[in-house]
């Protein structure tokens, strides 16, 4: 594997952890973190931007992996990098 992805899956892992921390805290909820994510997936989702269904799969990963990290967590079963990648690979058509 490339050592630019695992950097980038070390990255979204803490990116999560944060995440975890601010829902845990109290400062935005599990919904609040879920709508702001779900609203900076469509805002970037592509629009007048012309990217190949490959890169666009590639800038969406991101914010697709922190929802459902999120609802993992939220629901009390934190789930790996690998387990919340495979997941989003099998229903990234849904």
């Amino acid at each position: 594997m490339n050592t630019a992805n695992l950097q980038l899956e070390g990255l979204y892992a803490a990116l999560a952890a944060l995440m975890n921390a601010i829902r845990d805290k109290g400062v935005l909820s599990a919904d609040e973190i879920e709508k702001l994510l779900r609203d900076a997936e469509a805002l970037n989702a592509g629009g007048s931007r012309k990217l190949s269904d490959a890169n666009r799969e590639a800038v969406l990963f991101p914010f697709r992996y922190l929802r459902s990290a999120n609802k993992a967590a939220a629901g009390g079963a934190p789930k790996s990098f690998f387990e919340i990648a495979t997941e989003i690979g099998m229903t990234k058509d849904d």
